[in-house]
C-alpha cells in the first residue's frame, strides 16, 4: 500500500463525518489537542474538498479550509498552472476574485488574461512543499508572465515558467516590467476584498515613482522576498466568517518609504548585528502538527 493511500485511509477512519452546518462543540474543537501528527502529510494527501459549508479556519499560515471550490482549470480569461500540484482550490470569494481580475487583465494590451499559480490545497492546511501560507483558501499567486494564449495543454502548464521582473537582486525592475504590470497590480490592490499584495521591493518603489492621483492602493502593496516571478494576493476574511483570523492591517500611509528602505538595504546591506552570546539560540520553527491548527481542521479532514 502506498504512503498516500495509507494516509487517506487513516484520515477517513479517524472519526465520523461532520454535518455540513453543525457548529463544532467544545469537545470537537479540542479533540486534536496533543495530536502530534505532521499536518502537511494529511492535508497534502486529501484529493478533494470537504463536503461542508465554505469557511476559512484559522490564519493564513496556520489553518485550513472547509467547503472549498475549484478554480476551473481553464476559463475565457485565465488558466490554472501546475495542475499536478492540485492547488487550484480556494474559498468562493477567492475564485470569484481571480476571475474578476482575469477579466480586467484581458483588457490590457498584450495580455489575454492571467496565468494563475497556487491557490490552496483542496482542504487547505500546510503544503507538502513551498508556501508557509495559502492555508485558508484566501491566497492566490498571479504569474508575471503575460499570457498570449490560453489553450495550454496540461503538459505545457507543467513545463512553461513565468518570468522574473527583478534586477539587482530585487532592487529594481528589469526591462520586462511594463505599465500593464503596474495596472494589473493596481487593480488587484484597489479591490476592497484585498488585504495585501506581496511583490519584490523594486517593483513597489517603481510603482510609488509612477503612481498619480489616488495613491491609497499603494498601502496594500507590500515588499516581500521572492515575489518577482509572481505577485501574491491575500484577501480579507469573508464577512461573517467567524472562524477566520485576519492579518493585522498594514501601517497607515502608502508604504513607499519602507519599500525604499528595503531597496537601500539590498544595495548596501547593513552590517550583521553581533549576537549576544548569553542569549539563547533562536528556536527553528518546526513542522505544524494537527495540535497547532484550529480544532475544526480535524473535522475538515474527516468530512466526506
Amino acid at each position: 500500500m502506498g504512503r498516500i493511500t495509507a494516509t487517506l485511509l487513516l484520515i477517513v477512519g479517524l472519526a465520523a463525518c461532520q454535518p455540513d452546518d453543525t457548529p463544532p462543540s467544545r469537545a470537537e474543537v479540542m479533540q486534536n489537542a496533543g495530536d502530534n501528527r505532521v499536518a502537511k502529510a494529511l492535508f497534502g494527501a486529501a484529493p478533494r474538498p470537504s463536503a461542508q459549508s465554505p469557511a476559512a479556519l484559522g490564519g493564513y499560515s496556520q489553518g485550513c479550509q472547509a467547503g472549498a471550490v475549484e478554480l476551473p482549470e481553464t476559463g475565457p480569461t485565465w488558466q490554472a498552472m501546475r495542475l499536478s500540484r492540485n492547488r487550484n482550490w480556494a474559498q468562493p470569494v477567492t475564485v470569484d476574485y481571480v476571475q474578476d481580475l482575469s477579466r480586467f487583465a484581458a483588457t490590457l494590451p498584450g495580455w489575454e488574461g492571467i496565468y494563475v499559480g497556487d491557490l490552496s490545497q483542496p482542504r487547505g492546511g500546510p503544503m507538502l512543499t513551498g508556501h508557509a501560507s495559502h492555508q485558508t483558501g484566501l491566497d492566490a499567486d498571479i504569474w508575471m508572465l503575460p499570457p498570449n494564449r490560453l489553450n495550454l495543454s496540461r503538459a505545457e502548464r507543467e513545463s512553461i515558467s513565468s518570468i522574473s521582473m527583478q534586477r539587482a537582486s530585487g532592487a529594481y525592475v528589469n526591462s520586462g516590467w511594463t505599465p500593464q504590470h503596474e495596472a494589473l497590480i493596481r487593480a488587484a490592490a484597489s479591490d476592497p476584498r484585498t488585504a495585501r499584495i506581496f511583490v519584490f521591493a523594486g517593483a513597489k518603489v517603481e510603482m510609488c515613482r509612477n503612481a498619480t492621483g489616488d495613491r491609497s492602493w499603494l498601502n496594500k502593496v507590500r515588499p516581500w522576498y521572492g515575489h518577482h516571478y509572481h505577485f501574491h494576493v491575500r484577501l480579507n476574511c469573508p464577512r461573517g466568517d467567524a472562524t477566520c483570523v485576519d492579518q493585522a492591517p498594514p501601517p497607515p500611509g502608502d508604504g513607499c518609504a519602507e519599500a525604499q528602505e528595503w531597496v537601500n538595504n539590498i544595495i548596501s546591506p547593513p552590517p550583521p548585528r553581533p549576537r549576544d552570546p548569553s542569549a539563547p539560540a533562536p528556536t527553528p520553527r518546526g513542522e505544524l502538527t494537527m495540535a497547532s491548527l484550529p480544532g475544526q481542521c480535524l473535522a475538515v479532514l474527516n468530512a466526506d
